[in-house]
C-alpha cells in the first residue's frame, strides 16, 4: 500500500489523538492547553495559532468521533461518520509547499480551528484507507492490558501490537517464560 508523506503524518496524528483518551493511559491526555500544544508540536501540525479551553473541548469532541470511526464494523458506517466530520470541518483542499516539503494538499480551510484542521486532514487520510479497501488496517493493540490504536501499515497486515518493543516483546517474553516453566515441570 502506497501512502504519501502527508497522509502518513495525518494517520500518525489521528492515532496519537485517539490514544490521548483517559481510558487508554489512565488519565486525560489533552487535559490542558499545554498538553494540547504538546500534541500539536509532537505531530508537527501546521498553521496552528493560539489555543485555549474551547480548543481542548473541540479537539476532545473530534477525538471521540475518530474513536467511533476506529470502532466501526463496516466501511459504510465509517464512511458516513467521516463524511459528516469532513463536511462539518468546511474542507477546502489547497496545494501548499510549506516547511521545505514538496507540494502536497491541505484539506482544512485557511484559519481553521485546530479541531476543524484535524477533522479535515485526518478525516481525509482515513477516507483514503476506505477508498483503498484498507479500513481493516485500523486496529487496537492485542495486548490484554493495552487498548492503544494504531494503523497497521505492514505489507502482510500482520501487526498485532501498538509497539513491538513494548507490548509485543512483553507478551512474547511472558509466553517464552511460560513455555520454559511448563517444560521444566
Amino acid at each position: 500500500m502506497l501512502i504519501n508523506h502527508d497522509t502518513r503524518c495525518a494517520l500518525d496524528s489521528v492515532v496519537d489523538l485517539v490514544n490521548t483518551q483517559p481510558q487508554i493511559e489512565g488519565r486525560e491526555g489533552l487535559g490542558d492547553v499545554a498538553a494540547l500544544r504538546g500534541f500539536v508540536e509532537r505531530n508537527q501540525v501546521s498553521e496552528v495559532g493560539r489555543l485555549d479551553q474551547r480548543d481542548i473541548l473541540a479537539v476532545q469532541a473530534v477525538r471521540a468521533r475518530f474513536t467511533e470511526v476506529f470502532a466501526a464494523t463496516d466501511d459504510a458506517s465509517a464512511a458516513r461518520m467521516l463524511n459528516a466530520m469532513i463536511a462539518e470541518a468546511g474542507t477546502t483542499p489547497r496545494l501548499t509547499d510549506h516547511d521545505a516539503y514538496d507540494w502536497h494538499v491541505h484539506y482544512f480551510a485557511p484559519g481553521a480551528s485546530l479541531a476543524d484542521h484535524l477533522a479535515a486532514d485526518c478525516g481525509m487520510a482515513l477516507a483514503f484507507l476506505i477508498v483503498a479497501g484498507e479500513r481493516d488496517r485500523l486496529r487496537r493493540c492485542d495486548a490484554p492490558d493495552c487498548r492503544r490504536a494504531f494503523v497497521d501499515l505492514s505489507r502482510n497486515r500482520s501487526r498485532r501490537y501498538c509497539d513491538s518493543r513494548t507490548c509485543g516483546n512483553r507478551l512474547h517474553v511472558a509466553a517464552y517464560r511460560a513455555r520454559r516453566r511448563e517444560a521444566s515441570a
